[in-house]
């Protein structure tokens, strides 16, 4: 930041710091304030003051993007966080922390004031046990209705029964019956059908051949990765974790963002050189996803797997051969550690630049094939132009990032507006289309993978100059990380989908007490209903396909 630009922001003039603002503008909803490392205010409010705290920061402050709640127990209280962040300025970010009784954990719920709190509060009332007042649809969301107790409690004790038996439980078919009368009909789409990737349901209501109303039904492929996270070890044994949570496409991104939250907790420096890499590895991983983002949609949406499907993931193995060879596998890297990564680059070091750079120098003319047999095509057009409609606003209260949000026009890019690795060093560009489409979304992915490439050919020329006595892969790391008690952090990266976030709290000791993943497909997802109503099932399905959703990382 330049002088001048330092003199014209008045809370720097006037000595206002940004958690005096807060305090002004909440008054006297602020009961206390804490300190997250993440945050420029930390803030407690009652729980039955959640809705006037958020419409006041959101409204008269601007902090517009709720990216993430997480939910924990104390030994005395629960306690709700929202993490509060702007889309203009990402790095302006309130945590508003909502302590609950022990006895009676209710809350009000935030779903009022942003459209994305309605899933995170589900989630943390099925693993966590909050209730939140005012909830439009306070039920489980990764567990099925049947279970009994919440996971991450406390009290949980798992080895009681989970489900209750079928002679316990209502017949889940009650109320759907035949009436002659009725103009609507329900639709199951998955949880087994290749259109919904991967184990998703989507259960449809049909008025005639438009949807009236979509309810994605997620939870089948849930595999407690916060509760294996929260049994790991910071230095050690927490890193292999995060290729699984996106496991076909981000392995390396999903390393990051653990990374980049631990470092910040323990307060780990990481080496210039080491960032480089990082960042290289990263973008190549951000291709791999985009291809085959791009060859799975082509499929949902005209069927052909012979070309576009085949040819996309041709050009993805030619990356997972690149990234083998950097980190010994082709799909769970492991390959960052704290303070750096695991390993330098592939000897010999020229063969690994010219695999590389082949590859580069080839991706121009795959991108204008992929346009010539995708965005050219009239099918294709008539499928993906002015259908799935996710208008800015709308996508900002569910919390959208990554290429959903970009192409509705939201210029939202961590990579370039909270800087990390290396990007703020390097030239390129963050692309966003106005269409608000399904076309749209597809278009943004192709540009990215341009910039991608571009930012990679960038860390090659920087790799290739290093001098060979400054090429630190690691900071001096202590072999077991006890952060101090209590002391909590909320960090993230642009993932391939959009914003992969972890929020970490110490209790002291080499395992986190509470470890939260807010995942980009998580709150993508939720926009399904927003983008499907008033169009045909094909629609939805291309909707789907165009968010480009994991269900390894919306269920984790």
């Amino acid at each position: 930041m330049s002088v001048e630009e330092t003199e014209e922001t008045p809370e720097i003039e006037a000595g206002v710091t940004v958690e005096d603002e807060v305090l002004e503008t909440l008054g006297d909803t602020a009961q206390d304030t804490e300190e997250h490392l993440n945050a420029d205010a930390s803030v407690v409010v009652r729980p039955d003051q959640v809705q006037d705290t958020l419409f006041a920061l959101r409204d008269e402050m601007g902090y517009d993007h709720l990216s993430c709640v997480t939910a924990q127990e104390y030994e005395d209280r629960y306690e709700s966080i929202y993490h509060m962040k702007q889309y203009d300025d990402p790095t302006q970010e309130v945590s508003v922390v909502v302590p609950a009784s022990k006895d009676e954990p209710i809350s009000q719920s935030a779903e009022p004031v942003f459209r994305t709190a309605d899933w995170h509060e589900r989630e943390a009332y099925d693993l966590v046990g909050i209730n939140y007042e005012d909830h439009p649809d306070p039920r489980r969301i990764l567990l099925p209705e049947t279970w009994q107790g919440h996971p991450l409690g406390h009290d949980y004790d798992q080895d009681s029964p989970q489900i209750v038996t079928l002679g316990e439980w209502d017949n889940p078919l009650r109320d759907d019956h035949v009436d002659n009368e009725a103009d609507t009909m329900f639709l199951n789409i998955g949880p087994h059908h290749p259109a919904t990737h991967g184990v998703l349901h989507v259960k449809t209501v049909l008025d005639g051949e438009t949807v009236a109303d979509v309810d994605p039904d997620i939870g089948y492929l849930h595999r407690c990765e916060e509760q294996m996270c929260q049994q790991g070890t910071y230095r050690h044994q927490i890193m292999p974790y995060p290729d699984r949570w996106d496991y076909v496409s981000a392995g390396i991104l999903n390393e990051w963002a653990y990374a980049r939250a631990a470092e910040d907790l323990a307060d780990i420096e990481v080496p210039e050189y080491a960032q480089v890499i990082r960042t290289m590895s990263a973008e190549l991983c951000r291709i791999a996803a985009h291809m085959l983002a791009l060859g799975t949609f082509a499929l949902d949406v005209f069927g052909d797997f012979t070309a576009i499907f085949q040819y996309s993931f041709r050009d993805r193995e030619v990356i997972q051969n690149i990234l083998e060879d950097l980190t010994g596998q082709r799909m769970m890297f492991n390959y960052f550690r704290l303070g750096g990564v695991a390993w330098d680059l592939p000897e010999p070091r020229e063969e690994f630049f010219e695999k590389t750079r082949d590859f580069l120098e080839e991706l121009p003319a795959k991108l204008e094939e992929y346009h010539d047999l995708i965005t050219g095509n009239e099918i294709f057009q008539l499928r993906c132009v002015d259908t799935g409609i996710l208008e800015p606003e709308v996508a900002k209260s569910y919390g959208a990032t990554g290429p959903v949000a970009r192409a509705s026009g939201i210029d939202y890019d961590l990579r370039r507006d909270d800087p990390y690795g290396y990007y703020d060093e390097l030239d390129w560009d963050v692309i966003t289309e106005d269409g608000c489409d399904n076309f749209s979304r597809v278009l943004v992915r192709m540009q990215e993978v341009e910039e991608s490439a571009k930012i990679i050919e960038q860390c090659i020329d920087l790799l290739e100059e290093w001098p060979e006595d400054d090429r630190t892969i690691q900071s001096n790391v202590p072999r077991t990380l006890k952060p101090e008690a209590d002391t909590e952090t909320y960090r993230a990266v642009e993932a391939a989908k959009g914003e992969l976030g972890i929020y970490i709290r110490s209790d002291g000791t080499d395992k986190p007490g509470r470890f939260k993943i807010r995942s980009p497909c998580f709150s993508n997802l939720q926009t399904l209903g927003e983008m499907s109503e008033g169009e045909y099932i094909p629609d939805l399905i291309a909707s789907l396909g165009s968010l480009d959703i994991v269900l390894g990382e919306v269920d984790r």
